[in-house]
């Protein structure tokens, strides 16, 4: 059964499960969708999910004492899995565009910050530039690869949302702190401040199934934020890359990560709705105030 077999099966289990929770009253309705969003935002992160299980299971079970090591294999494995997952048409290409932009972006950041002994990859490999096995930058894209899947799967739309030149700038801006401020004032704090008066006012709205829902687009890259600090901590823990508070044992990555995360949040909107199809809906957005289907979910 192809990709578009699998696709005709789960519409017609949504369409009689949907029949089925309409007949048992609002609770199994709402329990129905609940399902429906699991499933997408699962759908949503194939390809981040797969990196963090590979992570976890090369840890596990690779053998020592290898040709291949085991950062190598890791970085082949990422690739393979690119490869099946457009030849199943289960990623577009406009979505590997994306994962693409952010492995450039994310090796480059990673080169640097592991120069300035932010963190450190302590095992050998041969794909690697200077002290960063490729794989890293995999890592990266799978926080572009779920943006943009998660952009096409609940249908984005959004009011109150700013200017797309301001969102570009603020991006540059969180880009060039992660490097400036090793030699210059850290523009964390006024970051954070830019980014609330920005966004503070625009909602997202997604669909699950037919009607659209909202929230706070400012929630939306907290929660983001969360899950990838959940999945740093995968990755520290299986010695894919340490900190150096933790060369002499693993401990939880701080809190405090999570605001770089949050402001990594903004970079990858951003690259998302400037290469995904989701830029000219933001833009579209920002010119009138209220996307075309924005009051769907009133």
């Amino acid at each position: 059964m192809g990709y578009s077999g699998v696709l005709g099966a789960l519409q017609k289990w949504d369409k009689r499960a949907g029949s089925w929770a309409r007949s048992r009253g609002r609770g199994a309705v709402a329990l129905h969708e609940f399902i429906c969003f699991g499933v997408k935002q699962a759908s949503a992160c194939l390809f981040g999910g797969s990196m963090v299980l590979l992570l976890g299971l090369s840890w596990a079970f690779y053998p020592q004492h290898v040709a291949l090591a085991r950062y190598d294999f890791l970085t082949l494995a990422a690739l393979a899995i690119q490869c099946i997952l457009i030849a199943t048409k289960l990623e577009t290409l406009e979505e590997a565009k994306v994962i693409l932009l952010f492995h450039v972006v994310g090796t480059a950041m990673e080169v640097f910050k592991t120069s300035m002994g932010s963190w450190i990859y302590p095992e050998p490999s041969l794909l690697r530039i200077g002290g960063v096995p490729l794989f890293s930058g995999f890592m990266y894209a799978s926080v572009g690869s779920y943006f943009a899947r998660v952009w096409r799967l609940f249908d984005f739309r959004f009011t109150n949302h700013p200017s797309f030149a301001a969102t570009v700038y603020l991006a540059a801006a969180i880009y060039a702190n992660f490097f400036t401020h090793h030699f210059l004032p850290d523009m964390r704090f006024a970051l954070f401040v830019a980014v609330a008066v920005l966004f503070g006012r625009t909602w997202v709205y997604f669909r699950i199934r037919r009607v659209h829902r909202r929230m706070p687009l400012l929630l939306g890259f907290f929660l983001v934020a969360m899950f990838i600090w959940f999945a740093e901590n995968v990755g520290t823990f299986t010695a894919a890359w340490r900190y150096p508070s933790q060369n002499h044992g693993w401990h939880i990555v701080p809190v405090s990560k999570l605001g770089a995360w949050f402001l990594l949040m903004i970079i990858s909107y951003v690259m998302v709705s400037t290469v995904a199809s989701g830029g000219a809906r933001t833009r579209r957005a920002a010119a009138g105030g209220e996307a075309g289907g924005g009051q769907a979910g009133s």
